[in-house]
């Protein structure tokens, strides 16, 4: 059975990838801001990267034993920082499941669009996701760590307006 890891920036195009791939491959997917979204409401202020991390650890767990039990599984939250990666790289491996990472690439010019698509969206009250003003669009941009190609199994331009 394989886990694929979702990596990409804030509004790159995951959740659109990320749903085209789970009807694809039947898998299970595992997403640390749908449970944040519907738990919270967005509304953990400075306890946000506490929560995700304590999240992700036990959606570790729950994919561990989504592989055992014979279905894929695809976790879609970012995998921003290359230590990341390669810690659940490792954890997977070590427990005899194969490993994939997901590039999700997107232009400058089509992030900046997705964030303004989606912060108008927010808004108006047609999705429930995280409104990205100046502030912290930068401090995320600034956080992501994109892969290089040897971490990269399959990449994904992304080239389509959210």
């Amino acid at each position: 059975m394989k886990a694929i890891l979702i990596c990409g920036k804030i509004c790159s195009g995951k959740s659109f990838y990320t749903e085209k791939l789970r009807k694809k491959s039947n898998a299970v997917l595992l997403s640390c801001d749908e449970i944040t979204l519907s738990l919270f409401d967005g509304n953990l202020g400075n306890k946000h990267d506490e929560m995700s991390a304590r999240i992700q650890k036990f959606l570790f767990g729950k994919a561990a034993e989504i592989l055992d039990a014979g279905t894929d599984v695809i976790l879609d939250w970012g995998f921003w920082r290359k230590a990341d990666r390669d810690f659940a790289r490792g954890f997977f491996l070590s427990r005899g499941h194969e490993c994939e990472l997901h590039y999700i690439d997107v232009s400058d010019e089509m992030w900046r669009n997705n964030i303004g698509y989606r912060n108008n969206a927010v808004l108006n009250g047609e999705t429930q996701a995280y409104y990205l003003d100046g502030g912290l669009m930068e401090k995320l941009r600034n956080a992501f760590e994109p892969p290089d190609s040897s971490e990269v199994d399959v990449w994904f331009v992304n080239d389509r307006q959210e």
